[in-house]
């Protein structure tokens, strides 16, 4: 149940935060929510991981999917050499969930010490 609280909360913050404050943020929020609520180092870094990368994901895809993929595949075409606006979403998804899994693996040591 920790880690379906976890996961919930750390998406949440994350996305209030980027709101107001720059894309970093979301290490704020994951290593917060990490020192908040007790758990293992590794599940402090999966509930980091897939709360971001799951929030990542759908926000790009949205955002992707609300111009036909136009930007997305552009953009894919510049960074993956390749045009495949699902490559993309991955990308981005997988970026701010290891920013945030980092984050949260980090508040969870400091919470041992």
């Amino acid at each position: 149940m920790k880690l379906f609280i976890s996961i919930v909360l750390t998406a949440f913050l994350g996305f209030a935060l980027c709101l107001f404050l720059p894309w970093w943020a979301i290490a704020i929020a994951a290593f917060t929510v990490a020192v908040a609520i007790v758990q293992a180092p590794w599940k402090s870094f999966v509930t980091g991981f897939v709360a971001l990368f799951l929030l990542w994901a759908v926000m790009a895809w949205w955002i992707s999917f609300t111009n036909n993929n136009l930007l997305a595949d552009k953009v894919s075409v510049m960074i993956l050499k390749q045009q495949s606006a699902f490559m993309l979403v991955l990308v981005t998804g997988l970026i701010g969930g290891l920013v945030a899994g980092f984050a949260a693996l980090t508040g969870s040591l400091v919470r041992k010490l």
